[in-house]
């Protein structure tokens, strides 16, 4: 009996069930943590906190505690009848201490225990239920009748006067237990799917690590590989330094060993020309005319190289062999465009462009690279040419990772891409892109540009140059990417797909011209 005594204690006051998580407020009343926290977020801007039990006010938002002796006692309680406290079904009429109830009569808004249930009416309109403390939301809100039908119509549960006399009149019905068994199915439908659903999620959620360590793989070899290749860039760089700077030392020393030697003619020629020109000095001061007339010609005297022959020599020796050098230099050029920036990639032999499919308003330059407009081409009409201004390359690609690029003119619209073997050649279907069987980068009205497929339209930016773009394939992993190689290179868009046929670079040409490259850059 004391616990019964110490039941209404135990109710919060909030959600009128027995204490959760029991906290007090300052005012020293308790609540269910949640309940109270909920009351309190709805005061948040009102700028002024009420308790729900005393209506004491603060300005702040009041700090609770958790009541550790209220939670024990509450814990004690349900342990020792943890269905009845936690279900709260208890009979109505049992008033002394609480008896589980075994049913609830919809019409009184009951629940009685099984000695209450023995003498309790046996009528029809005193519908028994399950076990619940909710019995209002069994009755019409209108007529305070049981609900026994539901309105499909208007997908609501009613009564019988709703039916007869009510806005439901002359709807069509069903009875609760037939709408239910009929929402139950649908609902089984719906879980099964979700269950596909779930199971899908749980194997692609196991396949992500998997996928995780793959990725990490893969970029660890690229990371290796990308090392080496740095590696054996500096090492070219360095060795090419340490020849161009020997070469220069080189040509210096050489240099300056030829200035060093003219040098030393200049100065023996130096004092030569003294000594002349002492002896001239001496001639010129003597008063003895016999003597100086004996002297041999001041020609003989004066008899000197030519100043030119002294002037190309010191230009000769004097100039370092800057061609030389810069030859040695251009050997960067080769180091560069030797090494395959792609380097995980399978560089395609050269793409070309196949003449047997290029529909006959298309012209093919000789090298078989170039596509643009031109006037009706008189070639035989054949199952593989397209009807419309496309070409195909002749080599497809089933296999691998490849790169390559094309150049476009600035003028006229365009698609670059690729497609299926299989494609239509015939008809506006057959335009790469309008179709299942094709992937391109599209530009239309000379300035705006998207990615297509199936005739699906992914707009792209159009402040970016699209004069050189950049297409990448790795058929395995279902990806083609495209990118423009303005400055920085910009990443367009990646279609990912699961590649059932080779694929063929594709051009379609309306203006201006397209000239495709194999490999890298070129």
């Amino acid at each position: 009996m004391a616990s019964t005594d110490l039941r209404p204690e135990l109710d919060c006051s909030i959600c009128l069930n027995i204490y959760t998580d029991p906290v007090t407020v300052r005012c020293g009343h308790n609540f269910c943590r949640v309940c109270i926290d909920r009351v309190l977020d709805t005061q948040e801007g009102s700028g002024v906190y009420t308790c729900p039990e005393c209506r004491a006010e603060c300005q702040e938002r009041p700090a609770w505690i958790r009541n550790i002796t209220l939670c024990n006692i509450v814990g004690r309680l349900l342990s020792t009848r943890p269905d009845q406290e936690q279900t709260g079904n208890f009979c109505t009429y049992c008033i002394h201490s609480p008896v589980p109830a075994a049913k609830s009569c919809l019409h009184c808004e009951a629940s009685l225990c099984d000695n209450h249930l023995r003498v309790h009416s046996k009528s029809a309109e005193h519908v028994l239920s399950d076990p619940t403390t909710s019995l209002g939301h069994r009755k019409c809100s209108v007529h305070k009748k049981i609900l026994e039908y539901y309105c499909t119509e208007d997908a609501a549960c009613i009564c019988v006067s709703c039916c007869l006399i009510g806005e439901h009149r002359g709807h069509q019905m069903e009875s609760l237990d037939e709408a239910s068994e009929k929402k139950k199915e649908k609902l089984r439908n719906v879980l099964q799917k979700l269950n596909t659903k779930k199971e899908e999620t749980e194997k692609r959620a196991q396949s992500l690590p998997e996928h995780k360590k793959q990725d990490q793989e893969k970029a660890a070899s690229i990371t290796e590989r990308v090392t080496a290749l740095f590696r054996d860039i500096r090492r070219h760089l360095e060795d090419l330094e340490k020849r161009v700077l020997s070469e220069i030392s080189r040509q210096e020393k050489s240099v300056s060993l030829s200035v060093s030697d003219l040098i030393q003619q200049l100065e023996i020629k130096k004092d030569e020309l003294s000594r002349k020109m002492r002896h001239i000095e001496e001639l010129c001061n003597m008063s003895d005319p016999v003597t100086v007339l004996q002297e041999p010609d001041t020609g003989d005297l004066c008899d000197t190289e030519d100043s030119e022959t002294h002037d190309d020599q010191v230009h000769g020796v004097g100039d370092l062999d800057v061609g030389l050098i810069s030859g040695t230099l251009h050997t960067l050029s080769d180091i560069i465009t030797g090494i395959n920036v792609f380097f995980y990639m399978q560089e395609p032999n050269d793409i070309l462009l196949d003449v047997n499919t290029a529909a006959n308003n298309i012209h093919i330059s000789d090298d078989m690279k170039t596509a643009s407009r031109s006037p009706i081409q008189n070639r035989p009409v054949t199952p593989e040419r397209f009807q419309y201004n496309q070409v195909i390359s002749t080599r497809s690609f089933s296999s691998g990772q490849h790169y390559w690029e094309v150049e476009i003119s600035k003028s006229g619209d365009w698609r670059v891409g690729m497609c299926y073997p299989s494609i239509d050649r015939r008809g506006r279907q057959s335009y790469i892109g309008n179709n299942i069987k094709s992937w391109c980068l599209w530009r239309w009205n000379n300035n705006q540009y998207s990615l297509r497929h199936n005739s699906k339209v992914i707009r792209l930016p159009d402040n970016i140059p699209y004069d050189r773009v950049g297409i990448y394939l790795d058929y395995e992993a279902g990806q083609l990417s495209f990118y423009s190689l303005c400055d920085p290179i910009r990443h367009l868009h990646t279609v990912t797909a699961t590649f059932t046929e080779p694929l063929h670079a594709a051009i379609c040409v309306d203006g201006g011209c397209i000239k495709i490259f194999g490999g890298v850059r070129s």
